[in-house]
């Protein structure tokens, strides 16, 4: 299986949970769903760059400008560096952290990446 479909119902999951956070206005869930999203979709080119967008409209949603300057800038780099495996591993996307930072992976997430990995 290849690695975007293994890793779309994943992502397809991830992006419902947030819909569904932003209904009932519980933005910080939303917006870990997200990082979730992100973590999981973040060696696949297509994945990494349509969090760093999503994560982009909620910052325009939410008039935070920092946020839509630095993912601009985060989906500059994932579209260019990505593909040549320039991404640090358990990093969020979010713009409160270095995006040349890796963090530790969750429990679920990493789950999640060896279900993706033995597809």
């Amino acid at each position: 299986m290849k690695y975007n479909q293994a890793v779309k119902p994943h992502i397809d999951s991830k992006l419902t949970d947030y819909s569904g956070a932003m209904s009932n206005n519980n933005e910080k869930q939303a917006f870990s769903a997200l990082e979730d999203a992100h973590v999981i979709g973040q060696h696949s080119t297509y994945y990494h760059c349509l969090i760093h967008c999503k994560m982009l409209q909620h910052g325009l949603r939410n008039k935070d400008w920092r946020a839509v300057f630095g993912q601009v800038i985060r989906i500059i780099g994932a579209a260019t560096k990505t593909a040549i495996g320039l991404v640090p591993k358990g990093n969020t996307g979010g713009t409160n952290i270095s995006p040349f930072k890796r963090l530790p992976v969750s429990a679920e997430n990493q789950a999640i990446l060896d279900k993706i990995n033995d597809a």
